[in-house]
């Protein structure tokens, strides 16, 4: 796809998303559930839309409230549901609905005392942290359509074991709730704002300090201090933003916020590759404004709207890809966490660079591969049995210092902070790390592409098997591995997957978009990548053909 003219560049006044309308389409248009498009679906993260287009409005909120009320009620969660918003404009209006919606229906709901903003990795370890001591089991909802952009809307169900939902829950609490929909919402339950404050169920909770205060246990804060690394920050707008200067205070830290601002037309991020506002922090384009300045500090963090990703600028680099940080924090994790047992497990997804594959066999680790999503790393976190998960899209979380649960979804401000203690305890920053593994295992090239494919298609290849491919040769080499299902869980990845001795790709149908996702990655050259792309489409158009 071609780079936008005005990649990285600010957005015209005129062309910045209508608020007030935006809100309008939200309390106005209604879903017609006959219409898929319309529906509430989960996918990786929760239920996403766009009020414009009828896909994340008010009676959508109302429906999945109700059904996340019944599905507490039926598997007997009685402890408080902790509730977070991003910075979105859709968030602060679906937060109040669930809200209204929760209390009537008898839940107890904790929320930032100030009503102020609540990051997704702060809500897994308050739901963490509170089923730790008490006999009363909590969860959490998040309301975020995470880095998308400002027209849109999200909401995810984080179980009691702090992370998102798993798809047994989530396909319950969507069937529901259309059916909710379908019958007109005559099955929803809703209190007035008087209501709410009446009912006594809306308890004011100090996320900020609660979390701050843990920090020490799973970052080595002192190190960061020591050091005197200066540390830049861009909370591109999000919900992370009054959490900065607590940790600066707390822990002697050297942190500078390079913007303070909160507008949900979110003007202040520049546009990414495509044209769009999009507070992508693994975006070179998004990432425009920090870039600029990265030399005034040791290291330069920016994170998404909801704090679940991390982008890490260091002075000589730039922007690190972010396949590049995850084998660079494996690597420093499993060398300087004392107390995590030996035999412990670390997590990539399948479409994660094959680096990671080399720098876990190279510390003879155990690596465990599992589909997309980061649900599918919620029981290794929470047990303790695996220490780190990532994802290519800049989305990580790992252990405590002592190898217990810390959070059980990706957690921006650890691998943010993360970064900064690397380069304190090590004195290399984590892109001159990635290059001393480049020496070491060779260098990749990676790279994801969209293709266009018809309804037919994606379901075709979202449920192929590996006898369904019948080449044994890909971009000159033999195919050593067919996979359509995890080696680390043997769950089904919705796709396929081809790996030779040096390349691989993996093709996943989109869930929203009439295309299919290509992921590539070369230890050879930009030109075998290529030919890998050219070989990949090949296949899979043999695939469909049959």
């Amino acid at each position: 796809m071609a780079i936008h003219p005005q990649a990285g560049k600010l957005a015209p006044l005129d062309s910045l998303v209508n608020i007030p309308k935006l809100m309008s389409a939200y309390f106005l248009q209604k879903p017609d559930v006959t219409q898929a498009e319309q529906q509430v679906a989960f996918g990786t993260s929760g239920h996403r839309g766009n009020a414009f287009h009828t896909s994340f409005n008010e009676d959508h909120i109302l429906a999945i409230s109700q059904a996340i009320a019944e599905y507490r009620l039926q598997e007997k969660i009685t402890g408080p549901l902790y509730l977070g918003k991003d910075t979105h404009a859709l968030s602060e209006a679906a937060f109040q609905t669930a809200l209204s919606v929760l209390t009537a229906n008898g839940v107890k709901v904790r929320v930032q005392s100030d009503n102020g903003y609540t990051p997704t990795p702060v809500i897994s370890h308050a739901i963490l942290t509170h089923n730790v001591s008490s006999n009363e089991l909590s969860d959490g909802i998040v309301i975020t359509p995470s880095h998308n952009p400002p027209t849109d809307g999200g909401i995810k169900y984080n179980s009691y074991k702090g992370g998102p939902a798993d798809k047994e829950i989530t396909d319950w609490v969507a069937a529901r709730a259309n059916e909710l929909l379908a019958e007109g919402l005559i099955g929803v339950k809703r209190l007035s704002e008087q209501g709410q404050t009446d009912s006594g169920l809306i308890e004011p909770f100090d996320f900020i300090n609660h979390y701050v205060n843990d920090l020490e246990n799973v970052i080595d804060m002192k190190a960061i201090a020591k050091a005197k690394v200066r540390i830049g920050v861009d909370p591109m707008g999000g919900s992370g933003i009054h959490y900065w200067q607590p940790i600066a205070d707390k822990y002697g830290l050297d942190i500078t916020v390079v913007n303070t601002e909160v507008d949900p037309s979110f003007r202040f991020v520049p546009l990414d590759k495509d044209g769009k506002i999009r507070m992508d922090c693994s975006s070179p384009y998004a990432m425009n404004a920090l870039l600029n300045i990265k030399d005034d500090f040791d290291i330069a963090v920016g994170n998404d709207p909801d704090y679940d990703r991390h982008g890490i600028v260091c002075p000589k680099s730039g922007l690190m890809n972010p396949n590049a940080y995850l084998g660079v924090a494996i690597e420093y994790l499993s060398q300087h966490r004392e107390h995590w047992p030996a035999d412990i497990k670390f997590g990539k997804t399948l479409v994660s660079s094959g680096m990671i594959d080399r720098v876990v066999n190279g510390l003879g680790k155990q690596l465990s591969e599992v589909p997309v999503g980061f649900k599918w790393y919620v029981e290794g976190l929470y047990q303790g049995d695996m220490a780190f998960g990532g994802e290519e899209s800049a989305g990580a979380a790992f252990l405590r210092n002592n190898g217990k649960v810390w959070t059980t979804d990706k957690d921006g401000f650890i691998l943010a902070l993360l970064a900064a203690e690397i380069l304190a305890v090590t004195g290399k920053d984590p892109s001159e790390l990635y290059e001393e593994q480049v020496s070491k295992y060779g260098r990749p090239y990676y790279k994801r592409i969209d293709v266009a494919a018809t309804p037919e298609q994606k379901t075709i290849l979202s449920r192929l098997s590996a006898e369904d491919v019948k080449q044994t040769e890909l971009a000159g080499e033999e195919i050593l591995q067919v996979l359509t299902h995890a080696p680390g869980n043997n769950a089904a990845i919705g796709g396929l997957k081809v790996v030779t001795q040096n390349g691989w790709f993996a093709a996943r149908p989109s869930g929203t978009e009439n295309v299919y996702k290509i992921y590539l990655e070369s230890f050879i050259s930009e030109q075998h990548l290529a030919e890998l792309e050219q070989a990949a489409k090949a296949l899979v158009d043999q695939v469909f053909a049959v």
